[in-house]
């Protein structure tokens, strides 16, 4: 095992003087304490009970009472219980979590750019507008479709709006038809998005090879077949190389093809889904062009269609006057109306457009080449002793199972938790839904060779632990500040916030 990761597995440890509660705010409380020390009043004092009436409380607010060294503590603390890019390696499969670059966000905090409010008038705000209008062309060369709107606030926000806009072509044409056709390996938000947009869901088999089943496909697509909704890669990793014959199948029968680009790390700079057959789309900003990913904080997830689509996309719409003045075309008669508040959230354009035009074409390449290796790396160095259900060649990311260790009793979520153990965040457990105890790992193009044979050593000293004590890897996690939750009692009796 290397060095490093006998390091990080004693990473994080409780202190041997404290205990897994230290450090809550309630429990250390003491009456009198406080953090702060006003100014004299130098106003009028005002008769709070009087102004407030009925409103005002009579006993006050049951808060903790701790000095300004405790409350810096307990916040600093809680900071280094985290995990982070900045650490090291997230290997969720799926998530695309890979490293925001700094001067990305230098970028995005310029002064003129970061303090741009969307009711300024246009002739003030030319230059966020040509910000969006240069990210727009850069996404449609990426993607080789025609036009996208950037308003979509995150990955499911923008298969909704492009399953909108399947609809709205539908009804124009005269019927919006009723199913949507999803596969067996979709992102649980298809099945949700295609619901929400009024569709009958349709369940689509995978083959054996983990793509789409030619033969169901041609069975179960009819005239009342809005679209399609894959992902490409698919969810297990898999290039599905009969796109064209799916997109074949599909338009012979007036459906579309919508395809979830949350693993566009796996095609940029290498192909385009416009050149495939792909009608419309979304990009994920925060995995595929580094955009900040997680913790509830603002995402972007464009939609691009082909020309067809365009009269309805969500309003409004950037165009460029004849004197190369940027401006919003509200008047839309077909568009499917505001999906976001303002334009998006122009902040991700920055940090993404920064990303794009950092790398350029032959860097976005790059990214994806490596990312692609990287991928095959860990498999290759793993598929000893994880199972690998399906042997198709492997994209941005590969699937194991734990059918192996599942003999010795232990389960991928117990694999999962050691892992943390030995100072990585795990990988994503139990996805896809259509292999059985799941090992989903996506390592991304931010990781040096050096960085994954850590996490490969770590991968493999479980293997070994599960066969001679699989007691220590049915317990872990070891070494963090909260020992294994029981995670029923968790999901079914949640404690939410503290009392008294």
């Amino acid at each position: 095992m290397a060095t490093e990761t006998i390091e990080r597995k004693t990473l994080g440890k409780v202190r041997p003087h404290q205990t897994q509660n230290e450090g809550l705010v309630f429990e250390k409380s003491s009456p009198g304490k406080k953090a702060y020390k006003l100014p004299p009043l130098d106003v009028p004092a005002v008769d709070v009970a009087s102004a407030l009436g009925a409103a005002h409380r009579q006993e006050p607010a049951a808060l903790p009472e701790l000095s300004e060294i405790e409350i810096i503590r307990h916040f600093t603390r809680l900071s280094t219980w985290n995990y982070a890019i900045d650490l090291g390696m997230y290997p969720l499969g799926s998530c695309t979590m890979k490293y925001n670059p700094r001067v990305n966000e230098f970028v995005a905090r310029i002064e003129g750019l970061a303090e741009a409010h969307p009711y300024r008038p246009e002739a003030q705000a030319q230059g966020i507008l040509e910000v969006i209008d240069l990210l727009q062309k850069c996404l449609i060369e990426i993607t080789g479709m025609d036009t996208i709107t950037l308003q979509p606030a995150a990955g499911a926000h923008g298969e909704f709006t492009g399953i909108l806009l399947a609809r709205a072509w539908h009804e124009s044409q005269g019927n919006p038809r009723k199913k949507i056709l999803i596969p067996d390996s979709a992102h649980g938000t298809n099945p949700a998005t295609a619901a929400i947009c009024g569709y009958q869901v349709e369940n689509l088999k995978s083959n054996a090879e983990g793509g789409i089943d030619l033969e169901a496909l041609e069975r179960q697509v009819d005239e009342e077949t809005a679209a399609l909704m894959l992902t490409n890669p698919s969810t297990i990793g898999v290039f599905e190389s009969q796109i064209h014959r799916i997109a074949d199948i599909l338009h012979a029968k007036g459906a579309l093809l919508y395809m979830d680009g949350a693993n566009m790390n796996a095609l940029v700079g290498k192909a385009r889904p416009g050149d495939f057959g792909v009608d419309v789309m979304h990009l994920n900003l925060h995995k595929t062009f580094s955009t900040p990913h997680g913790g509830g904080g603002p995402g972007s997830g464009p939609v691009a269609c082909k020309k067809f689509l365009e009269p309805f996309l969500p309003t409004p719409v950037l165009y460029t006057k004849e004197d190369g003045t940027k401006h919003w075309d509200y008047n839309r008669p077909q568009s499917v109306g505001r999906v976001r508040a303002f334009y998006g959230n122009t902040g991700m354009f920055i940090r993404a457009l920064a990303y794009i035009l950092a790398n350029g074409p032959d860097g976005l390449r790059q990214t994806t080449e490596d990312a692609v290796l990287n991928a095959n790396y860990v498999r290759k160095k793993l598929e000893d002793l994880y199972e690998l259900p399906y042997k198709t060649p492997s994209m941005h990311e590969v699937v194991f199972s734990d059918k192996r260790q599942a003999a010795k009793g232990i389960k991928t979520g117990d694999i999962a938790k050691r892992l943390i153990d030995y100072g990585f965040h795990p990988y994503t457990v139990s996805f896809p839904l259509i292999v059985p105890g799941a090992l989903m790992i996506e390592p991304t193009e931010s990781e040096s060779r050096e960085e994954l044979d850590l996490f490969i050593d770590a991968m493999r000293s479980i293997a070994k632990e599960v066969e001679e004590s699989p007691e220590l890897v049915k317990s872990a996690p070891h070494s963090t500040r909260v020992s294994r939750l029981d995670e029923v009692t968790a999901a079914r009796k949640p404690v939410l916030r503290w009392r008294a």
